[in-house]
């Protein structure tokens, strides 16, 4: 058995590719087999441009700003709750009756 290996594109070549089918006026299979891309990618490629423009495709373990927004709050959060808890036991240690 032999492993398959993954093909990689770069960002120019998804922007152009997209570029090709929406202002080529050519359909986006055609484009899909000129390039040896499948006809899936390319449409997910178009639906992200279309969606996020200049920020679409920002690379291999890059995130979008909107992505690594999200995930500053969320640990922001997971680290406020934890302090929130600590509180919460120092709350109910010191208030015991003795």
């Amino acid at each position: 058995m032999g492993t398959r290996v993954r093909r990689t594109f770069s960002a120019e070549f998804k922007k152009s590719a997209v570029e090709m089918v929406i202002s080529g006026g050519k359909r986006l299979q055609d484009v899909a087999r000129e390039l040896g891309v499948q006809g899936a990618m390319l449409s997910k490629w178009k639906s992200d441009y279309l969606k996020y423009e200049e920020q679409s495709f920002p690379g291999r373990g890059n995130m979008m700003d909107k992505d690594n927004e999200l995930r500053q709050l969320r640990s922001e959060l997971t680290r406020v709750k934890e302090e929130r808890d600590i509180l919460k036991k120092a709350i109910k240690f010191f208030s015991r009756d003795t």
